[in-house]
């Protein structure tokens, strides 16, 4: 059931237009920085946006202009695991691993997950629990099942939530998930 839900979301994900995925973005971004979460952060976590994901580069590229520390993952295929590093600037990421925009490898300035205050995260489809399908890789709930007291929050367009998801043992659930429409607090 996962994967036919993945694949069938991750196909309407793609037929958005650029400018629709602009609108959408920009009004996720406003819900997303009029938060507590975001505006007590002094350190966030962004996953770095791709092929019409809800889009995160104006984002990271605001948050840096706002001072706050920005950190993006790499990823580390061989060990399938997610390495963090701060950003110090747009400049510094290059197509990697996925095609995913990630820091060059002289860039990395590796940071600890227990300094971040809040990590945003990617996901294919959401339900209102905070229960979430990603792409299959599981680099995400292998990162967050470390310690960890950052808030979580999913950023997705309307049509990917969900009435339920199934979930197993080692997913990790977000905590706020925020559409062009709505904030959906979790708890």
């Amino acid at each position: 059931m996962k994967k036919q839900l993945r694949e069938q979301i991750v196909k309407r994900r793609k037929s958005l237009t650029c400018p629709e995925v602009l609108k959408k973005s920009y009004l996720i971004q406003r819900r997303l920085f009029t938060t507590s979460w975001y505006q007590n952060a002094s350190c966030i976590l962004f996953y770095v946006s791709y092929n019409n994901e809800v889009n995160t580069h104006d984002m990271i590229k605001e948050t840096i202009r706002k001072e706050k520390k920005v950190i993006v993952p790499k990823t580390d295929i061989e060990k399938r695991t997610l390495v963090l590093s701060k950003l110090e600037s747009w400049d510094d990421l290059c197509p990697g691993s996925y095609s995913i925009l990630e820091p060059m490898d002289h860039c990395l300035r590796h940071t600890a997950l227990s300094s971040i205050d809040l990590c945003i995260i990617p996901g294919v489809v959401f339900d209102c629990e905070g229960n979430r399908i990603g792409h299959g890789g599981g680099y995400y709930d292998r990162l967050l099942q470390n310690k960890c007291h950052a808030h979580r929050i999913g950023l997705a367009y309307e049509f990917q939530i969900v009435k339920t998801i199934p979930s197993e043992p080692h997913d990790i659930k977000v905590e706020k998930i925020i559409t062009e429409e709505r904030t959906i607090d979790c708890s």
